[in-house]
């Protein structure tokens, strides 16, 4: 999975043929015309609505993806990110900035295993603790 690149389109068509769900189905649901259906699976990027009503149909959370990215590709070096200018923190819900799902940590260690990047690399790339990813290394390794 790249989660530098995200083609939401695709990766929805890809979990529609693993469900094999009709595309009267589809339509129906997402009140759509069959193009328009088709136009999606085209789309690099979709409305949030859209997105959502698609992840309650294929019972796959898509928002994820774009998590996944934000934890990867996102700049972890300023941690006054929930606060508002004036200094009162944002009425927004505030979330946990560093949540590594299963998914995650097997990327980064199949990085690593496969000689793409190094342990220092990883650490400095993805601003992981290093003592975090070598628990993982020892949790998860397979060799």
């Amino acid at each position: 999975m790249n989660f530098k690149d995200i083609h939401i389109g695709n990766l929805i068509y890809q979990k529609v043929a693993e469900c094999g769900i009709e595309i009267s189905r589809i339509c129906n649901f997402l009140n759509s015309s069959e193009e328009e259906v088709l136009k999606m699976y085209d789309s690099k990027s979709l409305d949030s609505e859209v997105l959502l009503r698609w992840s309650k149909l294929l019972e796959y959370d898509f928002f994820r993806i774009y998590n996944q990215h934000l934890i990867l590709y996102a700049p972890q070096g300023n941690t006054k990110y929930n606060v508002v200018s004036n200094g009162n923190r944002s009425s927004l819900p505030q979330f946990k900035k560093n949540i590594y799902t299963k998914e995650m940590i097997e990327f980064i260690l199949e990085k690593i295993e496969k000689g793409g990047m190094t342990k220092l690399q990883v650490i400095n790339e993805y601003k992981i603790p290093k003592t975090t990813l070598y628990k993982w290394i020892d949790k998860y390794r397979t060799t």
